[in-house]
């Protein structure tokens, strides 16, 4: 099974389940069914993008800087640079 039809199993699962629970097909509560089971969808999609901006923040928060690869391409950047006024390019 490919990593496609996991995510679209769980997505029609989860669909399937909200939409039981909407259409009041599970008895519950009346608090629940007219107050709470509307919005979450809301509460999923808020939830979601929290997940998300955390992932990133933690992923800027631990980025490792690497010296080599910026000598290295400061060293391009020199052999560029003497590449294009050998070819009588102005780059400065």
């Amino acid at each position: 099974m490919t990593r496609a039809q996991q995510t679209l199993s769980v997505l029609l699962l989860v669909s399937s389940l909200y939409l039981s629970l909407y259409l009041g097909l599970v008895p519950l509560n009346e608090t629940v069914q007219t107050e709470i089971i509307p919005v979450l969808p809301f509460y999923a999609l808020i939830a979601f993008a929290c997940y998300l901006l955390g992932r990133l923040g933690l992923a800027i928060l631990t980025f490792n800087d690497v010296p080599e690869a910026h000598a290295e391409l400061q060293k391009e950047i020199a052999q560029a640079k003497t590449e294009l006024r050998k070819a009588k390019v102005d780059v400065d």
